[in-house]
């Protein structure tokens, strides 16, 4: 089972990716977690330069490269932050590239986990139910339970970037567990 990973964060030591790294640690036998790594080329949306909107147009490369990475995907996870009680930008953004087009977008039926880290005590709650509110226009089937809320995380992860926090791992393990369970029960059409 392959499983495409975004991480919200564009920082290349954020803990954001250090928690996609211990969800690679805890995947289940069988399953393969891939990280799209192009995130911040991906440009701001702009209908006008979409292809799905604009006869004749081509979407940008790192967009086609996101939506080509998403319909070869069996399931997505998601780590995010949380910035300004809400969704990163540039995540935000690349979800708006990958909506379209509408109804007929690689997010259509993509089996969906979010989990996010934080140094508040938000653990990305908020963050992760405005992306619930995306998935709903995309029918993205969205795991509910467990919540990987990972908050005041500086404390949780070794100067190394490693995942120490035992029921934060206990989490991450049971989130992917049910996330390849959503994929059984919901497979892409």
């Amino acid at each position: 089972m392959n499983v495409l990973t975004l991480c919200g964060s564009l920082r290349r030591n954020s803990y954001n990716r250090a928690l996609l790294a211990a969800a690679g640690e805890l995947a289940p036998d069988g399953v393969r977690l891939t990280t799209f790594e192009r995130l911040r080329d991906v440009p701001p949306y702009d209908p006008g330069e979409d292809d799905a909107y604009t006869p004749g147009r081509i979407a940008p490369e790192p967009v086609q490269a996101l939506r080509s990475a998403l319909r070869e995907a069996n399931a997505l996870l998601i780590a995010t932050p949380e910035y300004n009680y809400s969704v990163p930008g540039q995540l935000k953004n690349a979800i708006d590239w990958a909506s379209r087009p509408a109804g007929r977008s690689p997010l259509v039926g993509l089996p969906t986990a979010l989990m996010g880290a934080t140094t508040g005590m938000s653990g990305s709650m908020r963050a992760q139910y405005h992306l619930r509110q995306s998935f709903v226009h995309t029918n993205t089937p969205t795991v509910l339970q467990p919540e990987v809320l990972c908050a005041f995380c500086a404390a949780k992860f070794d100067p190394e970037g490693r995942l120490t926090d035992g029921k934060t791992r206990e989490l991450v393990g049971a989130l992917l567990a049910a996330l390849v369970d959503l994929s059984r029960r919901w497979p892409r059409r």
